[in-house]
């Protein structure tokens, strides 16, 4: 049975590689106010929601989201600008967010100017 959760939400494990990238996409459309969905389905680096791993699921963000982004390990390389672009236009989209897998090819591409700006900003 699913349910319908107001408020505080389930916290949702994603690996560290793939939420550095959710996060500056974000980021970047909260910061510009703009709301969107944010979707998980079994993607691989995505665990669910850690008190029921394996679940799907969807939330709604805007400008009023309290988000916390928790890090296990340091960022050791630059963010992939491919992967940016894919997961940005995906977070323009009707499907809206979700973790996509990361398009194959140089890691250090040039950061979209859809995200280039909260690159360097302090969460």
């Amino acid at each position: 049975m699913g349910q319908l959760i107001y408020g505080f939400g389930p916290a949702i494990e994603i690996d560290d590689w793939g939420l550095r990238h959710l996060e500056l996409v974000m980021l970047t459309k909260l910061r510009r106010d703009e709301s969107f969905r944010f979707h998980w389905d079994e993607e691989p680096g995505v665990a669910g929601d850690l008190e029921k791993p394996g679940c799907h699921g969807t939330l709604w963000l805007s400008k009023s989201s309290q988000l916390y982004f928790s890090y296990g390990s340091a960022l050791d390389r630059p963010l992939n600008g491919q992967w940016l672009s894919v997961l940005v236009n995906a977070a323009n989209g009707n499907q809206g967010l979700r973790l996509l897998p990361e398009p194959s090819g140089t890691p250090s591409a040039p950061i979209p100017p859809a995200a280039r700006s909260m690159q360097h900003a302090p969460a």
